[in-house]
């Protein structure tokens, strides 16, 4: 082989093998990093096929035509497959890690073989694999590292009070109505954002817990049996919350008694005081449970806000909140709950109420040139979807809604929602095609459009909307799914 052949296949095959590393660790980094989901729970597996597979084969059977396939047609195609993605590969140090050890073992191996002239073709599975046995080795012992050095900093905070919460819904929207409810009267922490694994869990008592913290509020979420559980004799809450339980995520669990019974796994905290349940969850009585769901009404529920009453312990309390959704007025009352837990009286806790804060993507209120917008993109409960196109029926103005579906949920979830859309909304944009046959055979609205993904929703607004028009965002899924 001359000289430039060799630098070429060199200069290829890095290439090559270092596309293919970005683009599993892309995948990885999405599915929690667990190589069995990338390859058996993948939304789109063609994608596995066009993007790894055609070119891997292509490089083993092209020869020396395989660096202009490369150059001309693998290269262009995952350029143009991450630009349209809508959820990045976001380079953490453990992405960062694997990049660097990749990319080291196969400068490595080309090295070797090229000296020794001893590679007809430089290998490709080889790197991939030692790169991913070794980056998850790696990961296992810092992961080991920063428990130990999390439980160490959680054991010393000998007066620290957990609250913990999990359920199929509203688990992000009560961990932020306790957190603010609380934080009136206490030093509290959160975790941030939709931060609910153990993983995501240790970094932030590591990195963001302050020492002074008086209670700390944690989001617990599930893909599979025992993952509670580990997050539970991780943090050893004090106090339990489990939320409205449903079909979510049920591709993973199969049945909702297994999801039922994951969520349950909260109740074998070591320290566990109290524990507030929803009724959907359980009825079997408990000496430490409290059972909560059914204990608001006079609810009052338009596009300025919620106004209602509940009956907590001895007394009842008149509750108003600017926060949009009635169904929040459910993961308000078990906030309510938690504070009187905590000492809170029923004046501060009304205060307190009415100076909640919407969370983020869920109902969040946006005037917008004269336009209405409610975003809810990050709600994906088909309760919560409900409530959105309810308060889109109470708009005089025509009504859009933007949404993808229900995600990990079934036909007849999603045949419910069909049928709310059409009865509200002139114009439905629907993102993404994991719903999108449902939805082309059922919607009856005027104006039906169907996105394969979301790179020109910006413009296709600007054109379908004007002045007076509500905008509904329900659900996003990144285009992945």
């Amino acid at each position: 082989m001359e000289d430039y052949e060799v630098l070429v296949a060199f200069v290829t095959n890095v290439l090559f093998v270092t596309v293919l590393g970005w683009y599993l660790i892309t995948n990885l980094q999405w599915y929690d990093y667990r190589l069995s989901r990338v390859i058996l729970k993948h939304h789109k597996p063609h994608w596995h096929l066009l993007y790894f597979f055609i070119p891997l084969i292509a490089y083993y059977t092209t020869g020396k035509f395989f660096p202009i396939f490369f150059l001309f047609a693998v290269l262009p195609a995952i350029f143009i497959w991450h630009k349209r993605l809508d959820k990045k590969l976001v380079l953490t140090w453990r992405v960062k890690r694997f990049l660097i050890l990749l990319i080291s073992l196969v400068l490595f191996q080309d090295v070797l073989c090229t000296l020794k002239d001893a590679c007809g073709i430089y290998g490709v599975f080889m790197p991939l694999a030692i790169a991913y046995i070794g980056s998850f080795m790696i990961e296992k012992f810092l992961f080991m590292t920063y428990k130990k050095e999390a439980k160490k900093k959680l054991l010393e905070m000998k007066d620290l009070q957990v609250v913990c919460i999990t359920g199929s819904y509203g688990k992000t929207s009560i961990k932020n109505f306790v957190a603010q409810i609380l934080s009136t009267k206490y030093k509290v922490h959160a975790t941030p954002r939709s931060v609910n694994t153990l993983g995501g869990i240790m970094g932030d008592v590591n990195n963001n817990l302050k020492t002074d913290t008086e209670i700390y509020v944690c989001e617990a979420g599930a893909r599979e049996s025992g993952d509670i559980y580990d997050i539970t004799t991780f943090i050893e809450p004090q106090v339990a919350v489990v939320g409205k339980v449903g079909e979510a995520h049920i591709e993973y669990f199969k049945t909702l008694d297994n999801i039922i019974a994951t969520k349950l796994e909260i109740m074998q905290s070591p320290k566990l005081m109290r524990a507030f349940i929803h009724t959907s969850v359980t009825d079997e009585p408990h000496d430490k449970v409290t059972f909560f769901g059914d204990e608001v009404y006079d609810v009052n529920a338009d596009l300025n806000g919620i106004g209602f009453k509940m009956k907590c312990e001895n007394s009842t309390l008149d509750l108003h909140t600017d926060v949009l959704g009635e169904f929040q007025t459910m993961n308000i009352a078990v906030a309510v709950r938690v504070a009187k837990s905590f000492g809170m009286s029923d004046e501060e806790i009304s205060n307190a109420v009415k100076t909640l804060e919407p969370v983020e993507h869920r109902l969040q209120m946006i005037k917008a040139g004269g336009k209405l917008i409610l975003d809810d993109g990050y709600n994906g409960n088909i309760d919560g979807m409900l409530e959105g196109i309810r308060l889109c029926s109470l708009h005089d103005g025509r009504k859009v809604i933007v949404t993808p579906g229900l995600v990990e949920s079934s036909d007849e979830l999603n045949l419910k929602l069909i049928n709310a859309i059409n009865e509200v909304f002139h114009t439905v944009i629907v993102t993404g095609s994991l719903n999108a046959e449902l939805f082309r055979k059922n919607l009856k609205v005027k104006n039906k459009i169907m996105l394969a993904d979301k790179s020109n929703l910006t413009e296709l607004l600007a054109s379908q909307t004007k002045a007076g028009d509500i905008i509904l965002f329900a659900n996003d899924a990144p285009n992945f799914i």
